[in-house]
């Protein structure tokens, strides 16, 4: 479900601001590292290194034997217990639930809802967003707009999670050798993960403000950047890869994207790009990440917020790792923004985040 727009939090009524109250992450098992995946893939290390930059990464399954170990529903269920425990909630405080993925375990039942199962939450609104990476601030949206619009009765807290195992669309038992660049890159540049936010109106002890979510659909007329199927029983042996991904595309377009959004976030908040302590930029690869910290900085001496070299890109779980990163960072005053792209079709989306106190 990609929605376009925006949702602005800093409001009066109902109990004031959208504040971070906590954040939660995982990731599933050791990080690989480049050598032990040039050894599985037969790719030299140092091309990962020089064209991907990033260094390690998570996956959900044995690199090697191919069994999973965690699914989608473990990671988020995890995550979002960290996210309630440092909010110092529980889930009967829970009003509703929003979670993003690209990679569902299945189509029906939702991932979010075997999460609320997990958690012991129910009777509740439980939604989820078919999304890529975008999909983590369309979830903080859409959650700042319950919470704004008085959809938590006398639940104080709204939790938004996001999450992806892409390692399932990932075939390991082919010969690597004969696979084309545009399909194998994807196996150096994706790890599993998921992340979560505790959202709340509720006054009382938060890490910070949410003062702004907001997302776009840019992509009229534009093909896809990136494409991952979902088989079915009629056409599960049709030949199509899993993931398909124009690099040469995304390398274009998503250093503009990214430049569009923050100029959107800053002018809407009316924040002068010097007030800004903080910036968590795309988190496309390593070396892409680098790329487009560069042209977003113009000079200015905010502090990068990244995490994509070390855990892989984990889709909707980037955004929230690097949340986690950024708020014992921030300190009294502080302001930062996030800007987050999905190449799909072409979604540009960012959110502001400001300290309490």
């Amino acid at each position: 479900m990609n929605v376009s727009g925006g949702a602005v939090s800093r409001s009066g009524g109902l109990g004031g601001p959208v504040l971070l109250a906590g954040v939660g992450t995982a990731l599933p098992g050791e990080p690989v590292d480049n050598a032990a995946l040039s050894r599985r893939l037969g790719i030299a290390p140092e091309w990962m290194e020089t064209f991907i930059g990033t260094r390690t990464r998570h996956f959900a399954l044995d690199l090697d034997g191919g069994t999973v170990h965690w699914t989608l529903e473990d990671l988020c269920t995890d995550a979002a217990d960290r996210a309630l425990a440092d909010a110092g909630a529980d889930p009967d405080d829970v009003a509703f639930i929003v979670l993003a993925t690209a990679t569902p375990d299945a189509l029906m039942p939702t991932t979010a809802a075997l999460v609320a199962d997990r958690l012991g939450i129910d009777g509740v609104p439980v939604y989820q967003l078919q999304s890529g990476c975008s999909g983590a601030v369309q979830a903080m949206a859409l959650a700042s707009s319950l919470l704004a619009g008085g959809a938590r009765g006398q639940r104080p807290v709204g939790l938004v999670i996001g999450g992806d195992v892409c390692s399932k669309h990932l075939d390991l038992r082919q010969d690597f050798r004969e696979m084309p660049p545009s399909q194998l890159v994807n196996y150096v540049l994706f790890g599993d993960g998921a992340g979560a936010v505790a959202l709340s109106r509720a006054p009382g002890t938060a890490r910070a403000v949410l003062s702004r979510a907001d997302h776009r659909l840019s992509g009229l007329g534009s093909a896809p950047g990136q494409r991952v199927e979902w088989f079915g029983q009629a056409d599960r042996h049709s030949g199509r890869p899993a993931v398909t991904e124009d690099y040469k595309a995304v390398e274009a377009r998503v250093p503009v994207m990214a430049q569009e959004m923050l100029d959107t976030l800053l002018d809407t908040l009316g924040w002068p790009a010097e007030s800004l302590g903080h910036v968590l930029p795309p988190q496309l690869s390593g070396r892409m990440t680098e790329r487009i910290t560069r042209g977003l900085r113009q000079g200015l001496e905010w502090e990068e917020v990244s995490c994509v070299a070390e855990t892989g890109n984990n889709g909707n779980a980037l955004v929230f790792l690097q949340l986690e990163r950024l708020l014992p960072r921030l300190a009294a005053g502080g302001r930062a923004v996030g800007i987050a792209i999905e190449s799909s079709k072409w979604i540009k989306s960012g959110f502001a985040v400001e300290a309490t106190g």
